[in-house]
């Protein structure tokens, strides 16, 4: 019996992190040792105190419920007094804030509450996969935005010709943004909310690291720009600030009536997060912030270890000012892919090439700052052996 697999199937591209993990294991079963910088899952561990919380909240029988899609009124509230001692940005927690089972799950859902055949959704490239494959699922059409380093990997909003721009019904941006680390300008979102206001589209942002920057330079929400919550909506997780990849907690917050839409769409699908997690979450948002403060300087250090290191092997990069990223330029410009698979097969050590986050991020590859310092120094060592 075969039974036929939809068509939007053979429009999606292999999914890069799972070929990531298909090729480790490859060359693990070989028997080399496997350092992976590939996949962005923090090291670190959920903080003591956040574990501890919810250890309480699971021994509570009223946690052990279903659920609200929406979010629990204490995990909402934290969320917005985080925006406003963070950003300055009032929120209100009841209709202006969803809980998200990770971002990636609002990132993946928002396009089926805006999008319908022939309608256009402006994604990054290179950009984190779920943009296009979501507009894809809904129906809609991606219209690619070359983010190129002579532009500081921004996109140029001018060169999207006014009859994509007529078509639009969402744009995605992601700053700081993954996989250039590169960071967005007041000015630039702006100039984004200019063209949302005159084409009448919204803007989602997702600002998954703007907790992980660099030297002090604190990176803005996109809600802290005027007139942003009247055309988006940000999606924040506690995946990388917490480093609470696998608890799948985040949320959406801003514009109420695209809030709505994206609600709508979660309450036939999904349940919502176990209560127990949004009560660590809670914990969490409303903390002193220390852990985060520690796990940025740790990243930092990282960072500048392998900047030194790439720096003795003569590679060329784009200094990280944020997230836990280095993006750096193949060597001898080489395809990306090539060139992972031979610092795979020469070192068993896992980079990430940039071809897998879209056209544009050809010639480049992404390490992650997802082991300690002994570490990055073992990898820096293992690459001058490589003959590129």
């Amino acid at each position: 019996m075969h039974i036929k697999k939809a068509k939007r199937l053979s429009q999606l591209p292999p999914y890069l992190f799972a070929e990531i993990d298909r090729l480790k294991k490859e060359v693990q079963d070989s028997g080399k040792k496997i350092i992976s910088l590939g996949i962005g899952d923090p090291d670190l561990p959920t903080p003591e105190f956040i574990v501890t919380r919810a250890k309480t909240g699971v021994s509570n029988p009223a946690n052990h419920q279903y659920p609200s899609y929406r979010g629990i009124p204490a995990f909402r509230n934290a969320i917005s007094r985080w925006y406003k001692k963070r950003f300055n940005v009032t929120l209100n927690p009841e209709k202006e804030v969803v809980s998200l089972i990770g971002s990636k799950e609002g990132i993946a859902h928002i396009p089926l509450a805006f999008v319908e055949k022939g309608d256009v959704v402006l994604c990054p490239d290179p950009a984190y996969p779920v943009y296009k494959i979501s507009t894809i699922f809904a129906g809609g059409t991606p219209y690619i935005m070359p983010l190129l380093e002579k532009n500081k990997f921004l996109p140029d909003l001018t060169r999207i010709p006014k009859r994509i721009l007529r078509k639009t019904k969402l744009m995605f941006l992601n700053y700081p943004n993954n996989p250039t680390s590169a960071v967005a300008t007041e000015e630039f979102f702006k100039t984004a909310i200019e063209y949302a206001q005159k084409y009448n589209f919204a803007i989602c942002h997702d600002a998954a690291y703007t907790e992980l920057y660099y030297n002090d330079k604190i990176q803005p929400s996109f809600l802290e720009i005027p007139g942003a919550n009247e055309v988006g909506i940000e999606f924040h997780s506690l995946s990388k600030t917490y480093n609470m990849t696998g608890w799948r907690i985040g949320w959406a917050a801003g514009n109420p009536e695209i809030i709505e839409g994206l609600g709508r769409i979660k309450e036939n699908i999904d349940s919502g997060i176990f209560q127990a997690v949004q009560v660590a979450g809670t914990e969490a948002l409303l903390s002193n912030q220390d852990s985060v403060k520690e796990m940025r300087k740790i990243y930092q250090e990282r960072r500048d270890v392998l900047l030194d290191g790439l720096d003795e092997l003569g590679w060329n990069y784009f200094e990280p000012q944020a997230t836990f990223y280095v993006w750096a330029h193949s060597p001898k410009g080489l395809p990306s892919k090539e060139a992972a698979m031979k610092i795979l097969n020469s070192t068993g050590i896992v980079v990430t090439p940039g071809v897998g986050f879209g056209k544009y991020g050809e010639n480049y590859i992404r390490f992650a700052l997802t082991v300690d310092v002994p570490i990055i120094k073992e990898v820096i060592e293992k690459l001058k052996g490589v003959n590129f």
